[in-house]
């Protein structure tokens, strides 16, 4: 399979006395999230929903939330572990959707900004990146942040110098099948094949 859709949603309550982080990054707001970690409800969105692209669990799977190793966490850990679940696995990220859902701060002004800093924790260009936001209208959640992240991966494509290795292998084979074609028409047989030396099919 080329291509993989990952799903992640989280949400944190605000608590007084905390810094809000989302995305990275500190904004100014007089509460912030409250969570084991640093509460950044959209990196955690994000990072399960890698995660799962690849079915490799979700965020709690690595990072217990009552391991007091991830006490007060930058979640930029999390993130960059399921990053390096991806890699291993033969994927890297396409483009990231998410949708933030929460009554303030206003997160529009920010949306470039914030886009920014996460295309580059995921080493992505920016506009490969989707941050909105919405507004818990009548869902008695002001008091409440989540989150929604969908992803799109791909598989890594082989490097160019395995490419030309195997296009080489395979015009070497197309070469020899030609000449055996002409010896055959003058000589009515095909000629013998010399053993290689090593066998190319073990190549890697």
């Amino acid at each position: 399979m080329e291509t993989r859709i990952g799903v992640g949603f989280d949400s944190h309550l605000f608590k007084p006395g905390v810094p809000l982080r989302i995305g990275g990054m500190t904004l100014e707001h007089p509460e912030g999230l409250a969570g084991h970690s640093d509460g950044d409800v959209l990196l955690h969105a994000i990072t399960d929903a890698l995660l799962g692209a690849i079915a490799a669990g979700d965020i709690g799977s690595f990072f217990p939330p009552g391991d007091e190793r991830w006490k007060d966490a930058d979640s930029a850990i999390f993130l960059n572990t399921a990053l390096e679940e991806l890699q291993h696995a033969g994927y890297r990220v396409a483009n990231v959707d998410t949708t933030l859902i929460l009554a303030a701060p206003k997160i529009a002004p920010l949306a470039a900004e914030m886009r920014a800093h996460v295309a580059d924790l995921l080493g992505v260009e920016i506009d490969q990146v989707s941050i909105k936001a919405k507004t818990p209208e009548g869902l008695n959640l002001d008091h409440v942040a989540q989150c929604h992240a969908v992803v799109l991966v791909e598989r890594i494509q082989e490097s160019d110098d395995l490419k030309t290795m195997s296009a080489a292998i395979e015009s070497q084979r197309q070469l020899e099948d030609v000449v055996d074609d002409l010896l055959s028409s003058v000589h009515g047989a095909p000629r013998k094949r010399v053993a290689p030396v090593y066998d190319t099919e073990d190549i890697t």
